[in-house]
């Protein structure tokens, strides 16, 4: 079978990939070795929203006095589960019916590059074929890194596929990272009722965020009776009987902490091996498959995209190198009138889906002072808000941060409330370099959670009217 395009993964940069290239114009093909979606739709984004969204709806009704509404109710951990996988289903059904609509084949088995322009699949029954294209996208992304002390079993020590697919809830966990992935199962788990104690081995949880988002997370999720030990790792973990005993070292010594299980939330490593890289001569660095700014590999005519490429591995970021592969195949190949953009990797907002949410872009303070800017900083508390007050979700704070000779929109950091709904302000605001004058100058409406960007910018320089 020859085609223009091969696709290597439908996960959220795959699935693009090949939706635009179909667009261009061309013959594309898709293989994917589990299912279309790949982790996001299936074991990542989407079903931990699901999960997250369970936690919410429990938490209303536990505090449903506050909003003068008498509730009760359980949480029913088998069913929370269930809705989960459902959307999961959902959303790879609907991945199904675009791969349809843009006539794109799907091919399912493993798919490895064979030689230029050649890829061989091995279906599930063990049978091969090989398929042919001009252009070769890999988007194989990334799965559960695995620290040698700490070793995944599915039973005792999981993953996050394990962490949302549990056939019991557990009466208390161990959360082993505070990335991410982490906090969102912390929050979800700790909400419904397990006992929950995170391990962060850096001095402080959410570490790749600002540091005032850090201590508003570890205040609020301490408030919320999570245990949180930072500077600390987990030397080891013994099952006993039906639980886990960890031992952990701390900066003041070593203490061994009980739980039902173990969840390992260190990070991700790309999906790089055993797909014919180094016998096609496709260099990689640092354990990414190393590309240009279109995307393409040292071999021309093959990209990378997402995990497996060294931008941040976020689903977004996959999309969008996706189909900045797309149009650059497009563009050598005459079918696209000119060269796509590359990636801004310094304007790509990151969202953490935990209560209370996180939402950031651009410089954190620290690493705008390191890069020599002189600054204006604005903090708007949630609490002077309106419409948080109303929601009672008065939460966490905005924070924005501004060169102070130009005004130029270095960083805005968000904790609250539907936070990661807002961020794109403030992508797009940097995107159009745009200062602090025009986003005081632009009126926000009332009253919304939204406005607490402009009263942060007021704050900045001075001119705060709610605070």
């Amino acid at each position: 079978m020859a085609y223009d395009v091969i696709v290597l993964g439908s996960g959220p940069g795959g699935y693009p990939a090949a939706i635009r290239a179909s667009q261009l114009g061309f013959k594309v093909a898709i293989i994917e070795k589990e299912s279309l979606g790949g982790v996001c739709l299936n074991w990542g984004c989407i079903p931990t929203k699901a999960l997250i969204k369970s936690a919410n709806v429990f938490e209303y009704v536990k505090h449903s006095t506050n909003y003068g509404i008498n509730a009760t109710g359980t949480a029913d951990f088998g069913a929370v589960i269930k809705r989960s996988r459902g959307v999961a289903d959902k959303m790879s059904k609907g991945v199904q019916f675009l791969m349809k609509k843009n006539k794109i084949d799907v091919i399912m088995g493993y798919g490895k590059i064979a030689a230029k322009g050649k890829v061989e699949v091995t279906a599930a029954d063990g049978s091969k074929q090989i398929v042919e294209a001009k252009n070769i996208v890999i988007a194989t992304g990334g799965r559960a890194k695995q620290l040698p002390n700490l070793p995944i079993d599915g039973k005792k020590i999981i993953g996050y596929r394990e962490a949302m697919v549990l056939p019991q809830q557990p009466k208390s966990m161990i959360i082993v990272g505070s990335g991410a992935i982490g906090v969102e199962f912390a929050y979800v788990y700790n909400s419904l009722g397990t006992k929950v104690t995170i391990v962060e081995f850096l001095p402080r949880i959410v570490p790749v965020e600002d540091e005032d988002i850090s201590k508003e997370l570890e205040k609020q999720y301490k408030k919320n009776g999570i245990d949180i030990l930072t500077n600390a790792s987990v030397e080891s973990v013994e099952a006993n009987g039906d639980g886990v005993k960890a031992k952990v070292k701390t900066q003041t010594g070593e203490i061994f902490l009980e739980a039902d299980i173990v969840l390992s939330a260190v990070g991700v490593v790309a999906n790089i091996e055993n797909i014919g890289l180094e016998e096609n001569g496709i260099k990689t660095e640092k354990g990414k498959i190393a590309v240009d700014k279109y995307q393409q590999t040292s071999v021309a005519g093959i990209y990378a995209i997402g995990d497996c490429s060294p931008g941040q591995a976020l689903a977004h970021v996959a999309a969008k190198e996706g189909i900045n592969a797309a149009e650059h195949i497009g563009y050598n190949e005459k079918k696209y009138n000119h060269l796509p953009e590359p990636m801004d990797y310094n304007n790509i907002p990151g969202c953490t889906y935990c209560t209370p949410e996180i939402a950031s872009v651009g410089y954190t303070e620290k690493a705008a002072k390191e890069a020599g800017y002189e600054l204006k900083i604005g903090k708007f508390p949630f609490m002077a808000s309106g419409k948080a007050s109303a929601a009672g979700a008065t939460e966490g704070f905005v924070k924005v941060i501004y060169d102070a000779k130009y005004g130029e929109f270095l960083g805005c950091h968000m904790i609250g409330a539907n936070v990661t709904e807002m961020v794109a302000e403030a992508v797009v605001a940097r995107k159009l370099e745009t200062t602090a004058h025009e986003i005081l100058n632009a009126v926000h409406p009332h009253p919304t959670m939204s406005e607490g960007l402009k009263e942060a910018t007021a704050a900045a320089y001075g001119e705060a009217i709610d605070i």
